[in-house]
């Protein structure tokens, strides 16, 4: 148990990261990168509604699980890291960045923690690194983290990427994690999961972190958002700004998969929120996927959305004409023909 111990506890040495807060949101996040394997194991430690701990450097594994229990009684992150700091003996060797649950954040570092290293705190944020190149490390991650608007998951990201661009852990690289929680903004709701991504072993793991997050953020962060938006009606248009921010973003992007863009059309085009854009993502699925039934089904409810019923009725029709025993584009096509029928009596 002892060696398990000591190897936990040198597993972080080497390694830059963030923890904030989004208020607008109650997103709590960290990111992290370092010459380790696995970094996202032992450094981040996060609760919804409660705040956020990175703990590294001569990593203590217990500050995680110690101050998230002092964060979930109403102690501020001051208080926390006093507290947490007083339970162990080799502090000086210790790294830790704090946001509670009102944003206050605190931060440490020991000075025997091996150079460079170094915090910086502001309402929100907390950065913190060692065995770093030097000090711009840190203060490029801030000054990113307080320019950078969207979600916090992407705020995260460049901050991470910001701090490699700046000369990062000087040993290397090999494992990153982005890890964002939120009330009930996991997939479906089921749990607080809003992001949960990790490179293992890669030589180049902040990059590869970024091609996930290109993926994710399109399948689950947008829906999330826009599930959240349903459910928490005095939020209702931040939750739909974070979400039409990211249909923007997929539209500029160079994406070539048609699942991305189809997906993107249907859930919006569901809301009736933001016709134009939801049209423009269903033709560009439609021109990467010209063949696809879904996809013309989707290009109808779309234009169904937008109040075009009339184009509503031909796309749908085109669906059937590629899958004719289709009980749902059948019963697509009736709402659809219905909308249009009754336009025509009203004019």
């Amino acid at each position: 148990m002892l060696k398990i111990l000591i190897l936990l506890a040198c597993i972080s040495q080497g390694t830059f990261s963030i923890v904030a807060m989004d208020p607008e949101t109650n997103e709590w996040g960290i990111a992290v990168a370092s010459k380790v394997l696995d970094v996202g194991y032992v450094v981040p430690w996060l609760e919804a509604d409660v705040g956020a701990v990175a703990t590294q450097a001569f990593t203590n594994p217990y500050f995680g699980p110690w101050a998230l229990d002092g964060l979930s009684k109403g102690e501020s992150a001051d208080e926390v890291l006093k507290s947490i700091l007083e339970k162990d003996t080799l502090i000086e060797s210790r790294q830790v960045g704090i946001v509670d649950k009102e944003g206050k954040s605190a931060a440490f570092t020991g000075q025997s923690t091996l150079e460079w290293a170094g915090h910086k705190t502001a309402p929100y944020v907390s950065v913190q690194g060692n065995i770093l190149t030097g000090s711009e490390v840190i203060d490029s991650m801030m000054l990113v983290f307080q320019k950078k608007e969207g979600p916090l998951a992407e705020r995260l990201l460049s901050v991470l990427e910001a701090g490699e661009k700046a000369g990062g852990d000087r040993r290397g690289k090999q494992s990153a994690s982005l890890i964002v929680v939120r009330k009930g903004g996991g997939y479906q709701g089921v749990d607080d999961r809003l992001v949960d991504l990790k490179v293992v072993d890669n030589p180049e793991p902040v990059r590869e972190l970024r091609r996930q997050y290109e993926m994710w953020q399109f399948a689950f962060l947008a829906p999330a958002y826009l599930r959240l938006a349903d459910e928490e009606k005095d939020n209702e248009e931040v939750f739909f700004e974070k979400a039409h921010s990211l249909l923007l973003k997929a539209l500029k992007s160079e994406v070539s998969n048609s699942d991305v863009y189809n997906n993107l059309a249907w859930q919006f085009a569901l809301k009736k929120k933001y016709p134009e854009e939801t049209l423009k993502a269903a033709k560009k699925a439609h021109e990467l996927s010209p063949d696809d039934a879904n996809i013309m089904d989707t290009f109808a409810e779309a234009y169904y959305a937008a109040g075009n019923f009339k184009q509503a009725v031909y796309w749908e029709n085109k669906a059937l004409e590629n899958e004719p025993d289709s009980e749902f584009f059948k019963s697509q096509l009736s709402k659809f023909e219905k909308a249009l029928k009754n336009i025509k009596e009203r004019n």
